[in-house]
């Protein structure tokens, strides 16, 4: 593996520690693609810090729990500030 690549994924996995992001939240701030972003996280972290992979796999399966009720919250907002414009 190259050494930005390598780089680019222990900055990903941090980052998504720190700030519990989301897939879609990381991506958008290094300014990459979800699809890289996955393919780093699940297959080339493990490859480089096996420990690190688990922690951060923790947090995406939080996310992935939650999802549905994020998504609710959205159309609810969004329902709700069409509903004000009317």
């Amino acid at each position: 593996m190259k050494d930005y690549i390598e780089e680019r994924v222990l900055e990903l996995a941090h980052y998504i520690l720190e700030n519990e992001s989301t897939v879609r939240k990381a991506a958008k701030r290094f300014n990459i693609s979800k699809s890289t972003v996955h393919k780093d996280i699940t297959e080339r972290l493990q490859d480089v810090n096996p420990v690190l992979a688990a922690q951060v796999h923790s947090v995406l399966d939080k996310n992935k729990a939650e999802r549905h009720i994020r998504g609710g919250m959205a159309t609810k907002e969004k329902y709700l500030r069409l509903a004000r414009t009317t």
